[in-house]
């Protein structure tokens, strides 16, 4: 998105929230009048104020506008079989492959393991990577997988519990079962679970742990950003609403 600023790189406030698609020039005015606009956490109600839209935190009933940039951030459904590198010295094929096209060097924010599909964001902008990997940011991830077995009422419980695995404890933040199919014990249940862990192949050996192991797993949501009928290996622009707050989770 181009924003026209000035020769010091300003903007007026109003100009900048339409542009961005918030609404109308003229209901972010009343936005702005009603108290609802913040810039760098002030209330700021007069029409005309310039802001740097490369820099200020601008925050519209509270939801973070992200920051105009040169940066792109992108949501992948990465298919079974692709490898979550950008290269691979073997051969397979890569997350580079899905984005051959692309203009930017783009990272990849974790990973998913070969044998499970599902959401994974790209950026080129390194700092967000960085941040939304390390543990101290990570965000819960959510997760359906069809797992051997009929999953009982007390093995969700355990699981809520919180289980130990050979690495240390895992923290589950929810599970459900999503469907139950036929076979009695020897059959199948599909089951979502969120955690906010990355460790290596942490929900296959999770499930495995407590007698369910996993026959297919998708990632379909990271914090707010859901894959919303992205079909396998097709690739989506983050929302503004998404990478708000993405950003303020990163703490950026």
């Amino acid at each position: 998105m181009t924003i026209e600023t000035d020769d010091e790189g300003l903007i007026r406030l109003q100009k900048l929230l339409a542009q961005s698609g918030v609404a109308s020039r003229r209901k972010c005015e009343e936005l702005m009048l009603d108290g609802l606009v913040t810039v760098d956490g002030e209330v700021v109600t007069r029409l005309g104020t310039k802001v740097d839209p490369r820099t200020a935190v601008i925050r519209v009933d509270g939801q973070r506008l992200p920051p105009i940039s040169p940066h792109v951030y992108l949501v992948l459904n990465k298919p079974l079989g692709v490898v979550s590198t950008m290269s691979d010295p073997e051969g397979r094929r890569n997350l580079g492959d899905l984005v051959a096209d692309r203009p930017e060097r783009l990272f990849h924010v974790g990973r998913l393991d070969t044998d499970t599909s599902g959401l994974i964001l790209l950026t080129n902008d390194g700092d967000f990577a960085h941040r939304m990997a390390h543990p101290s940011f990570e965000v819960d991830k959510t997760y359906v997988a069809e797992v051997e077995g009929q999953v009982g009422r007390e093995t969700l419980q355990e699981l809520r519990d919180g289980v130990t695995l050979d690495d240390g404890p895992v923290t589950v933040r929810s599970v459900k079962i999503v469907e139950k199919g036929a076979g009695g014990a020897t059959g199948r249940t599909i089951v979502e679970l969120v955690i906010h862990e990355g460790r290596n192949r942490i929900v296959r050996r999770l499930l495995q742990h407590v007698g369910h192991p996993v026959r297919r797993l998708t990632r379909t949501k990271i914090g707010p950003v859901e894959l919303r009928g992205l079909r396998g290996g097709g690739l989506r622009d983050l929302t503004r609403e998404e990478l708000g707050a993405l950003l303020d989770r990163a703490q950026l």
